[in-house]
């Protein structure tokens, strides 16, 4: 995907949050995040960084997303934190 691309809420992300409601993964109150990774995985992203410790870069949160795309047809998609991404050198 391209950096500034946009991207829709389409019938096809909400099925797929539906989805992930319907398995309970996360609480309705983190409904926004389950748009964001279910718009990640469609528009199959290699990975999402996130700083949403608490309800998405969680390693039980990421399998029970994982296993929810893979069930429904979509590939995993990796979940990262900005610390697993970056680097720090030393001058």
């Amino acid at each position: 995907m391209l950096a500034g691309s946009v991207l829709a809420i389409t019938p096809q992300v909400l099925d797929l949050v539906t989805a992930y409601e319907g398995r309970k993964i996360l609480a309705p109150k983190y409904a926004a995040d389950m748009r964001h990774i279910a718009l990640a995985t469609i528009a199959a992203v290699d990975s999402l960084v996130s700083w949403n410790f608490k309800p998405i870069v969680r390693l039980e949160k990421i399998r029970l997303f994982n296993a929810a795309n893979i069930e429904l047809g979509y590939q995993s998609l990796n979940i990262l934190s900005p610390r697993e991404v970056t680097t720090h050198e030393r001058t």
